[in-house]
């Protein structure tokens, strides 16, 4: 069972490495990286690749660990007792079961994605420590273990907003997904836009690769973002030739694609005034 990437996805060798150290050691991959550098599609692309089902777990800043393992309704099964419903004396039926639940006890190995623990509390991590470490958790309403049939892949996803605890990091494998250099990110485009002309994509790429150096910027734009500006593009029939810009303009064209806040959009807008006052 190895990952190689699929044709809808570029995966680089270190994370390639990665991905496989991690089904290997049967631990937790843990995924750094900018918003928008593919790390929930990683776990998209690692279920298609292996054959995998995918149990998605996407966390809130409200999520709770417990919620991953099962949810008891005892405000249901009260009001049910109250009506002399015949149900209520199996407290199984008012058990919710959760997503690393349904992992443990599918039939079949499963990928689990685990996508943005760190919006959700400092103390979130801890909590599942034991249950991804045993792969097993009990059920204090019913009295059960339940125990994973098949130990699942399970990929964590971060955009370090912060810390992560120094005894969950120990338990996962690490992978940071660093930004795409010129080279792959034209790979990453051909993928989702195979017919786009070279000459459009290198004019397209030089300039979103300038404003992501430029100096003072808030927001830096993200893979993701640069897919949609070249979709815009493409739409819009522009050549190699309708990108490029003069001193008066710094912005290039279609910036809100790429430029998500006013003082990014007033930092370029400042450098073209410069820039014309040095004339």
């Amino acid at each position: 069972m190895k990952f190689q990437g699929t044709d809808a996805y570029v995966a680089t060798d270190d994370l390639t490495i990665a991905v496989n150290a991690a089904v290997t050691l049967e631990r937790p991959l843990l995924v750094k990286g900018e918003p928008g550098t593919g790390k929930t599609e990683l776990a998209k692309q690692v279920s298609r690749s292996l054959g995998l089902r995918l149990i998605e777990w996407n966390i809130k800043s409200t999520t709770r660990a417990q919620q991953g393992l099962y949810e008891y309704d005892a405000v249901s099964r009260l009001r049910d007792s109250q009506l002399g419903e015949d149900k209520v004396h199996n407290v199984a039926n008012y058990i919710k079961k959760g997503k690393l639940w349904e992992a443990f006890e599918a039939d079949e190995k499963v990928v689990l994605l685990i996508d943005e623990i760190d919006k959700a509390d400092i103390e979130f991590p801890n909590d599942l420590l034991q249950e991804l470490d045993k792969m097993e958790f009990f059920v204090y309403e019913t009295g059960e273990t339940i125990r994973a049939r098949h130990r699942p892949v399970v990929i964590i996803t971060s955009n370090n907003e912060k810390e992560l605890p120094d005894a969950f990091l120990r338990r996962c494998f690490f992978h940071y997904i660093q930004f795409p250099d010129m080279e792959t990110m034209k790979q990453i485009v051909a993928v989702h836009h195979p017919d786009i002309k070279q000459g459009l994509l290198t004019t397209a790429l030089t300039q979103f690769f300038e404003v992501r150096d430029q100096q003072g910027l808030k927001k830096k734009p993200s893979t993701s973002e640069v897919l949609d500006w070249l979709k815009l593009l493409l739409a819009e029939d522009m050549s190699a030739e309708d990108l490029k810009r003069d001193g008066a303009n710094a912005l290039p064209k279609l910036h809100g694609a790429l430029l998500k806040n006013e003082q990014d959009v007033h930092l370029f807008e400042r450098l073209a005034f410069m820039a014309r006052g040095q004339r």
